[in-house]
């Protein structure tokens, strides 16, 4: 006999799906979360899907409260009664955030809540469901730096190109009339005068060579493999050794080089990158600093940083300056006409020195009261976010 498919009162009929139907298409969507809240919120039905997702057995996460999937941070401003709000009042309620899995480890999801009523219309419950969204989200995060590292290596490259023009062309320019001078009147010119015009020509080359050098460096962080070795650093001999050097040019200006640093202080990181960053703060402390004045460096550490500062009693800096002072723009690198010429890029090189030894560097100053340079470095070896202790 034939059968009309298309008449529905004929179909309802011969079929109606139970509920172990439903409940056993639900439990076969391994892709995905479903699980149900009672009114208290507390979860009471997991599918297979929600065990593959976050861990848990069924019979470890009955009875538990919904707050158990959050994480802490989310729980702190209440998100999980936001969703039940939001899912009351529009009848569903849709997020994109990070979750708890019971490994304590986070997964980043889509989901969904709304409410679950009766034959009556009263509401008895919430339906929660969500997907694994961590790769996705991974991929997206991977193209947004992508795109950024991009665009930070086009603003570098005009940076560069900026101060090959301008920076450097300029003194060479200086230099040439100088020489050019010279050879053309140095024998009507008396003693004194050539003398004066030489050590011009000394002071301007070396300045050429120091900026070349902080260029060099600048580039080799930003585009080159730099040969990378941290290791465990005595942070207490290493300011001294420090100190040396810098001590010269501290004692021309007649500042006072002085640490707080405990004996047995130690950071991890690359040597030659470690002494870049505290040379190039400390000189320019002692440059932005009065005669008689001082460069203190002290520590302090929380449980896998050292947060080190180097700060001086000098002329400080407006907050128009700090907003600008670590963006690599011209007027950040250098002016040929100005004092302290290429203090700009040796931020910068301390910047990704300290970026490329997992730390992070940051000011804080005022006009007429100092300025302290803060920088942050592990204290032992960091892998996968997990810490090395006391490798060497």
């Amino acid at each position: 006999m034939f059968r009309n498919f298309n008449n529905p009162k004929e179909t309802k009929s011969k079929y109606i799906p139970s509920d172990e139907f439903y409940s056993q298409i639900i439990d076969s969507l391994q892709d995905y979360s479903i699980f149900t809240l009672d009114k208290d919120l507390k979860i009471n039905s997991w599918n297979s899907g929600s065990t593959n997702i976050f861990g848990w057995e069924t019979d470890e996460i009955i009875g538990e409260d919904f707050d158990i999937i959050f994480t802490p941070e989310d729980l702190d401003s209440g998100i999980q009664n936001q969703e039940i709000e939001i899912s009351l009042s529009k009848g569903r309620a849709t997020d994109d955030r990070w979750h708890v899995k019971k490994d304590g480890s986070r997964f980043f999801a889509h989901g969904l809540v709304f409410p679950l009523k009766d034959e009556k219309g009263e509401i008895i419950g919430f339906v929660k469901i969500l997907r694994d969204l961590t790769e996705m989200k991974k991929s997206e995060e991977v193209i947004e730096t992508y795109i950024k590292d991009l665009e930070e290596l086009n603003t570098h490259k005009e940076n560069v190109l900026a101060i090959i023009s301008h920076d450097l062309r300029s003194p060479l320019t200086g230099i040439i009339g100088l020489v050019s001078h010279l050879k053309e009147n140095i024998k009507e010119m008396d003693g004194e005068e050539v003398n004066e015009m030489i050590e011009l020509l000394l002071k301007t080359s070396r300045e050429e060579l120091a900026m070349l050098d902080y260029l060099v460096d600048w580039a080799r962080v930003k585009y080159a493999n730099e040969a990378f070795t941290p290791e465990k650093i005595p942070l207490n001999d290493f300011i001294h050794d420090v100190f040396d050097r810098m001590k010269d040019t501290a004692q021309l200006k007649n500042i006072n080089l002085l640490h707080q640093i405990d004996e047995n202080e130690t950071v991890f990181a690359d040597q030659k990158m470690l002494q870049s960053v505290f040379q190039n703060l400390i000189s320019n402390a002692i440059k932005h600093t009065d005669s008689g004045g001082e460069v203190n460096i002290s520590t302090r550490r929380n449980e896998k940083e050292i947060i080190v500062q180097v700060k001086d009693s000098g002329i400080g800096m407006s907050k128009k300056i700090l907003e600008k002072l670590f963006k690599p723009q011209l007027r950040a690198l250098s002016n040929p006409m100005k004092k302290n010429k290429g203090a700009g890029i040796g931020l910068l090189l301390a910047k990704g020195f300290l970026e490329r030894n997992g730390g992070k560097i940051w000011v804080e100053s005022a006009e007429g009261e100092g300025t302290s340079f803060f920088f942050s470095l592990p204290i032992d070896k960091i892998i996968k976010g997990q810490v090395i202790v006391n490798e060497i």
